[in-house]
């Protein structure tokens, strides 16, 4: 699902108490939402890269900084993130794990299907 507050709106009125009350887990314009704006994204990916394989993608803002928002980015296929000064060294790290953990998944994926072939 998305929706369509003013961020300025919401976070002065009614978004703080949402997040405090669990109706969001987050603020989505802190911490992207991943199954309503983050399925949008993905599929834009796609789509995008399906015409024009070598499209660059990626966020800027406050997403650009976040490293939950970061690492789903990157499992979509983002090419970068943009992001205040002050919020690079979380980004490059976030970055960095993400990067690392997807290597690592296909590390594995890759030992256990020679394993199951030579067994």
């Amino acid at each position: 699902m998305t929706f369509g507050y003013s961020r300025d709106d919401a976070e002065r009125s009614f978004l703080v108490r949402y997040v405090e009350e669990g109706i969001l887990p987050k603020n989505p314009f802190q911490t992207l939402d991943q199954d309503g704006v983050g399925k949008l994204m993905k599929m834009a990916v796609s789509a995008g890269r399906e015409t024009r394989p070598s499209l660059e993608v990626g966020i800027c803002g406050e997403h650009g900084g976040d490293p939950a928002s970061i690492a789903f980015c990157y499992s979509i296929g983002n090419n970068y993130v943009s992001c205040s000064p002050f919020r690079v060294p979380v980004a490059r790290l976030a970055a960095a794990q993400a990067a690392l953990d997807k290597d690592l998944a296909s590390a594995r994926k890759e030992a256990l299907k020679a394993y199951k072939a030579n067994h």
